[in-house]
């Protein structure tokens, strides 16, 4: 039983809004278009694939906040699935999340972060190996995320409103030096030869695997698109880590909703120009054996940092480092807001009796920190368990399978609860939710079929959460 203090209500639009967009823009945008890159082989397509992904996060933002209004309490999309299916779909979230969704994206942004900062300090190296156990090898690129996981953490615990002036102050730099590049890549880094080539390829389809050229067509470039879309969904997720806070916003039905729609389309704003920049300045297609940044191209950008490597084309090593220093700060502000949000799921679900009891008490500063430090541990262990990529693929199945729920959930509470206050609802209800649904329901099947080594164990974990979902429940009975 959680103990009498309360969350505060210390959110505001502003604030909401900053969480969204923090919580959006880690590495992802500087790193993952070179993978998608290698998997289409043609500006347009690269083009196209972000602008649908842009679409469908906007979609099921906005479709979000009407659960939003409608159930304005701390957990958010646990909430949601528990009241509109069965407290153990509510359940199966909240272990996934636990275990896949929320510490595999901590791990995965920490990790991103380290191999930045490997850029400014060469001592931490994936190939600096401090400690080799055999079984188990850490290198210096871990200790260091592990570290960041450590200090955000402890600093969460001091309360919302730590949290929350951290995040605003890393959302506005990065979202400033973020325009500053769009603005320089646009209008001072133009390489004429460079657009004149991606533009006589726009739409010529090709993928390279295995060190091999294979061109596309039909509905292999569909089936290569909802592959590539593992990066730009990764890169677009996690703005409904908002919804998991709604019990610390001020007029949550109405701020929730808003902060949702307004996050949502910034980024995905952000994200379209970011790859204009790239395509301004890099040809897509390269050569992995290049010498230098055009060479490579967008397609084998060194260790994929398509940012620096746009950046260093243009205005040198000095300017390369800038970026680095920039994108080390944007994925330290991005995990503080994963960080933040992601404890007051699990605080809701041991208010049900279906977490740990201690992690439904909140400290003397009125914030979880059981919940936090439980999260930060095991998020800790994860940088342990594969590369970026891996995690990437990991987190982004589990992730889709709850807003595929979660949209799904929208539909059954109109039926459930029609006379239910709703202070927003869904915008295009119910044709642009439809919309969501069939083509998230294609990218799962996708990566099933083409990236099943994570896939498939995502599902499993999901699918293992229902026998302990039983077991829970007979040993709390």
């Amino acid at each position: 039983m959680a103990n009498q203090l309360s969350l505060k209500k210390s959110l505001n639009l502003f604030d909401s809004t900053a969480l969204v967009i923090g919580s959006m823009i880690g590495s992802g945008i500087f790193i993952v278009s070179a993978d998608m890159s290698r998997t289409l082989g043609a500006p347009g397509w690269l083009m196209l694939t972000w602008l649908i992904t842009g679409i469908l996060t906007i979609i099921a933002a906005v479709s979000y906040g009407e659960l939003a209004s409608l159930m304005p309490h701390a957990g958010g999309q646990y909430v949601y699935l528990r009241e509109a299916y069965h407290p153990m779909f509510g359940f199966l979230y909240g272990w996934t999340f636990f275990l896949v969704i929320q510490t595999g994206t901590i791990a995965a942004v920490a990790m991103a972060f380290a191999k930045f900062s490997g850029v400014l300090f060469p001592w931490f190296s994936e190939k600096n190996i401090w400690l080799d156990l055999g079984f188990i090898k850490c290198n210096t690129v871990q200790i260091l995320a592990i570290s960041c996981i450590i200090f955000l953490t402890w600093l969460n615990t001091n309360g919302i409103k730590t949290g929350k002036y951290v995040q605003n102050s890393f959302t506005v730099v990065k979202v400033g030096v973020l325009i500053l590049f769009i603005l320089f890549g646009l209008v001072l880094g133009t390489n004429h030869e460079t657009v004149k080539l991606n533009m006589s390829i726009f739409w010529d389809a090709q993928q390279f695997t295995g060190g091999k050229i294979i061109p596309l067509t039909g509905f292999a470039i569909v089936t290569a698109m909802g592959t590539a879309m593992v990066g730009s969904l990764f890169t677009s997720v996690t703005w409904e880590n908002l919804t998991y806070t709604a019990g610390e916003v001020k007029n949550p039905k109405r701020n929730v909703p808003l902060g949702l729609f307004f996050g949502t389309l910034i980024v995905t704003i952000i994200y379209l120009l970011a790859n204009v920049v790239y395509l301004n300045i890099l040809p897509l297609r390269g050569n992995p054996e290049g010498a230098t940044a055009i060479e490579r191209g967008i397609q084998f950008a060194a260790n994929d940092r398509l940012a620096t490597a746009s950046m260093e084309s243009v205005f040198g090593q000095y300017a390369a480092v800038i970026m680095a220093i920039f994108i080390v700060i944007s994925t330290f502000g991005c995990n503080n807001g994963q960080i933040l949000s992601g404890a007051r799921v699990y605080y809701a679900m041991a208010n049900h009796g279906l977490f740990f009891k201690r992690v439904a008490k909140l400290n003397s500063q009125g914030v979880p920190a059981a919940g936090l430090w439980a999260q930060g541990i095991w998020a800790a262990l994860l940088c342990f368990s594969g590369t970026y990529s891996q995690l990437l693929d990991y987190v982004v199945f589990a992730i889709l399978i709850f807003y595929v729920l979660t949209i799904g959930a929208i539909f059954i509470l109109r039926i459930k609860k029609p006379e239910a206050e709703r202070s927003y609802k869904a915008f295009g209800y119910p044709v642009l939710p439809a919309i969501y649904l069939l083509v998230a329901s294609f990218v799962m099947i996708d990566l099933l079929i083409y990236k099943p080594d994570y896939t498939w164990p995502g599902l499993i974990i999901v699918l293992l959460g229902v026998p302990v979902f039983f077991l829970w429940k007979r040993n709390v009975k």
